[in-house]
Formats: structure tokens, C-alpha cells, sequence
């Protein structure tokens, strides 16, 4: 059984938007944490600041924030909580598994599905720390959750999961504060991959409103987004209900509707016209999850033997140039069906 002492020491692994944000509401919560970045220059531009500029300008950062570039910060951690990109969490993860040991709790708060291995974030995990011979409580952490206004401290709700009730307990009443709160649930597949996929109908929602298209347009995107990403959970072990719930259909309102939406906002550009590569670049360092979790999605679904037309026609935009309104044109025209 995993005992926490009663001030755990937390180390949020990745120092973006997303990673910022969820240290300053630990801090809120009163535990002292450090957020580590990915190079030592990368932490000191930070400190030197006093906020995260790059990423997340205008929350200047309190004293019970540690920022380090520092590997070994990691084997003070009672609970590590991972927000490296998907693109990086192996290796990653390789640079820091020398300092993880047997009592940690990892906590995945990645929306992605790694290219080539399909893993979802909490596999990839598990796959790297698992050749130091450790086996470690791996859950995931996931809702409809913007950075900005999770900095701001405007009440949130998620969901974590671990395979253990009892350990997804523990890291909510960690992470809860009066501007967030944590539902619990067992189910880790069905978690990540609500929170993976969702990014990849993100930007056909953004595509479908750059092109001009109304709010018709848009609720049908998301309603047969979410029933193409429930097949797929559910086909991979996930729980249908846990895609009804804010790991899946609360994630993908507010990824599909929100201005912050970095997947929505590339979408949208691609709608207007513009190429792949200059909106990328135009984020300045900033990810949009769901370009790579698309094809990765769709590799997942291929191995399942599950359709998903919207993530079919995202991945010819993203990786083809198919034009946008040729796409949408070609979801219009596919032979009806029973929706059920």
C-alpha cells in the first residue's frame, strides 16, 4: 500500500502552459512544489523572470515554486506529475529514470498517444521506467481543463484514474482546492484516450468554423467526434461512460469551443487557408497535440478494426494538404447509417 507523508513533495515534470498552471494550483493548495524544465537555461529564464513568459505571461510565480533543470529533482518527489509533450516523454523519461525509486506516485497529465507504438501516455510510462526494474503506480489526469484559466483560479473540474482506488483517493485530496476539483474513477484507458482524441476533432471543429461553416456544423462534428472516440476507447478497455463524463465529452465541448483551444486555433487557420507548417511555427513552441495524435489515433483504430471517418479526413489534411471543404464535403457523403 502506497503511504504519502502529510506534506508530499511534488514535482511537475515540464515547464509549458499546462505544467505551470497545475503547480500554481498545487500552490494554492498549500504544497510547496518544483517544476522542472526540460534544460537548466530554460529554468533560469524563468527564474530570472519570475514568471513563465514563453508560455504562461502574466502569473508571476510564488517562493514554494522551485524551478530547476535539474534531473536529480526528480528523487525528491513523493508524487512525480508528467506534462512533458508526447513527442518527448521517452526520452524524456529516459534522461530522468535514474532518479525515480520504488514509493513514487506518476501521474500522467499528457494528452497524447505516442507515433509508432500507439501507447497511450500511461503505457509509454510504464514501458520506460519499467526497464529500471520499477513498478510504480501510473494513473492519468484529464478534464476540461484551459491552462490560463486553471492559472487564473477559476473553479475546475477533472477526472483521475489509476488502476487503484485507493491511490486515485490520495492524489485527490492532494490536488483538490477550492478551484479544482478531482472526480476519481479506475478507468485509465478510458481517460487517456478521451483526452487524446478529443484534440483530433478539435481541428475539424476549428476547420469547419474557418471555412465559415454555422453552429449546425459544429454539433454534429462534436456528437459523432465523441462517438467515434467512445468506439475506440471502448474497443481499446475503456468504459463508455467515462466518454460521457469530463474526460471525454466535458474535454471535448470546451476543446471544440473555447478560444484557448491551440487544436481548435489550428484547425481554423486551416479552414482560412494557411499551411500546416506556418501555423505550427506561428505557436512559437506552444503544442497542439492533436496534428501528431492524429495519425497516431488512427494507427490505434486500424489495429482495433474502428472506423473513424472525421479522424480519416483530419489525417489527409494534416499529412495529404486534401483541401478542407473538400474533406467536410466527402464526411456529408458517406452512406447513411443507423447512428447506433
Amino acid at each position: 500500500m502506497t503511504v504519502l507523508p502529510i506534506s508530499p513533495r511534488i514535482v511537475v515534470l515540464g515547464s509549458g502552459a499546462w505544467g505551470t498552471a497545475i503547480a500554481l494550483s498545487l500552490v494554492r493548495n498549500g504544497r510547496a512544489v518544483t517544476l522542472w524544465a526540460h534544460s537548466s537555461e530554460a529554468a533560469q529564464e524563468i527564474v530570472d523572470a519570475g514568471e513563465n513568459k514563453q508560455f504562461l505571461p502574466g502569473f508571476p510565480l510564488p517562493p514554494e515554486i522551485t524551478v530547476t533543470g535539474d534531473n536529480a529533482a526528480v528523487a525528491r518527489a513523493d508524487i512525480v506529475v508528467s506534462v512533458v509533450p508526447s513527442e518527448f516523454l521517452r526520452p524524456t523519461l529516459t534522461r530522468l529514470r535514474p532518479h525515480m525509486h520504488a514509493g513514487q506516485i506518476l501521474l500522467s497529465a499528457t494528452k497524447g498517444v505516442e507515433n509508432g507504438s500507439f501507447l497511450r501516455m500511461t503505457q509509454v510510462i510504464a514501458s520506460s521506467v519499467g526497464e529500471s526494474g520499477l513498478t510504480l503506480p501510473i494513473g492519468a489526469f484529464s478534464g476540461p481543463s484551459f491552462a490560463q484559466e486553471v492559472a487564473e483560479g477559476q473553479p475546475t473540474a477533472v477526472t483521475v484514474a489509476f488502476d487503484d482506488p485507493a491511490i486515485a483517493a490520495l492524489v485527490q485530496r492532494e490536488f483538490s482546492s477550492e478551484s479544482l476539483r478531482l472526480y476519481t474513477t479506475t478507468d485509465v484507458i478510458g481517460v487517456e484516450l478521451g483526452g487524446a482524441l478529443k484534440n483530433v476533432i478539435a481541428i475539424a471543429a476549428g476547420i469547419a468554423a474557418g471555412v465559415g461553416l454555422g453552429h449546425n456544423s459544429a454539433a454534429a462534428l462534436m456528437t459523432r467526434g465523441i462517438a467515434e472516440i467512445t468506439r475506440l476507447a471502448v474497443a481499446c478497455g475503456g468504459r463508455r461512460e467515462t466518454l460521457a463524463g469530463l474526460s471525454g465529452v466535458g474535454d471535448l465541448v470546451l476543446t471544440c469551443t473555447g478560444s484557448l483551444s491551440r487544436n481548435r486555433t489550428v484547425g481554423v487557420e486551416l479552414g482560412r487557408g494557411r499551411k500546416l507548417p506556418e501555423i505550427l511555427a506561428s505557436l512559437r513552441g506552444k503544442v497542439a497535440e492533436g496534428v501528431l495524435t492524429t495519425r497516431a489515433a488512427l494507427g490505434l483504430a486500424r489495429q482495433h478494426r474502428i472506423e473513424m471517418p472525421i479522424a480519416e479526413q483530419m489525417e489527409l489534411i494534416l499529412e495529404h494538404g486534401k483541401d478542407p471543404r473538400e474533406a467536410i464535403k466527402d464526411l456529408m457523403l458517406r452512406p447513411g447509417r443507423h447512428e447506433h
